[in-house]
């Protein structure tokens, strides 16, 4: 039995972290009026009939704070990387010179940038609702061990566990969120 709690408990951890890796991936989308690579994380170009990460048919980078460059590693990329950049419609414009497609990012608007806030902290919500689903997971988990033989005391011990995961967790969310309002609301 005692195995068995460690191993729910090992899981639950391991789904809770699962959260907070996610959170963290849908933070990073979230543009702070700096221009970053990232940004265009989750464009796909269509490279001789396959649908292909942006960044593997291209060199980005970021000459600056205000813009991005994409340079294709084959000329012909241009057109189908600067297509796709427009239906990802996530508020860039590229502007191809027949060598590179230059990206200029514009600074965010007050309102914008709550808008920004509200969506990281709609992320956070998001995520804690992960986090407490895993907890539950668990208790349900503890419930049925307890049924099954495990004593009392060995569930009481696993559920304030896993309670203290969630806090942590749960902590861990507030403190990304924290980080990300603070660099989306810095001019």
């Amino acid at each position: 039995m005692e195995e068995e709690v460690q191993l729910y408990l090992e899981e639950t951890e391991e789904k809770m972290q699962n959260s907070i890796s996610h959170l963290e991936n849908q933070l990073s989308k979230i543009r702070a009026g700096k221009a970053t690579p990232g940004m265009l994380d989750g464009i796909s170009v269509d490279y001789y009939g396959t649908l292909t990460p942006l960044s593997q048919v291209s060199n980005i980078n970021t000459p600056d704070s205000k813009s991005i460059l994409v340079q294709p590693w084959e000329k012909n990329m241009l057109s189908p990387i600067e297509k796709a950049i427009l239906a990802a419609n996530i508020g860039l414009t590229p502007m191809n010179n027949g060598e590179v497609i230059h990206i200029s990012v514009p600074p965010l608007t007050e309102e914008r940038r709550f808008q920004l806030v509200k969506q990281a902290k709609s992320e956070g919500e998001d995520t804690k609702i992960g986090i407490r689903n895993s907890r539950k997971w668990a208790n349900d988990e503890f419930k049925q061990l307890l049924k099954d033989g495990l004593s009392e005391d060995a569930e009481k011990d696993a559920v304030d566990k896993v309670q203290k995961l969630t806090d942590e967790y749960s902590k861990k969310v507030d403190d990304l969120f924290i980080l990300k309002e603070k660099d989306i609301l810095t001019i």
